[in-house]
């Protein structure tokens, strides 16, 4: 089994400002915000045209301590659908790992399946299914709480 990515998902910011960031993407651009999250002092922005649960993310991460531990503003990960089914991850996961490719993370995020992975250049890749569409009826389920993956192979 390859692999085969269904459609580009989302981009990740890693941004200075929030504010700063959000107005651009919203009252310049005209991208819908969909909703905020603060967890822990983290802040980031959910933005959404309606295609998907959200097409970008803003994280902001300053120039204080959280940038040193988060990363530095810029590109974070882009995600790529392959799937609908929580059996569509754990596929990919055994398929990725047949080839040599380490999973540097898998998680849960209620409305997604997420692996984690870097291209041979170290960019981050998130490789996801859909598994709920509770985001249609509530845009703010992007930013439930992430639990780990469990992929059910003891690896």
């Amino acid at each position: 089994m390859a692999l085969q990515i269904k459609e580009l998902g989302h981009v990740v910011f890693f941004v200075r400002n929030l504010e700063t960031s959000a107005s651009f993407y919203r009252d310049i651009l005209g991208f819908p915000e969909i909703g905020r999250m603060d967890l822990s002092g983290t802040r980031a922005a959910g933005f959404s045209a309606g295609r998907t649960h959200h097409e970008l993310l803003l994280i902001e991460v300053g120039g204080s301590e959280s940038a040193r531990t988060m990363g530095k503003p810029g590109l974070y990960h882009v995600g790529f659908k392959i799937g609908d089914t929580p059996e569509d991850v754990k596929e990919a996961a055994h398929y990725l790992r047949s080839q040599g490719v380490t999973i540097i993370g898998a998680s849960d995020h209620k409305i997604t399946h997420s692996l984690y992975i870097l291209d041979p250049d170290g960019n981050e890749l998130e490789l996801y299914a859909d598994v709920s569409g509770e985001w249609k009826d509530d845009p703010n389920a992007i930013f439930a709480p992430i639990r780990a993956l469990d992929l059910g192979d003891n690896e």
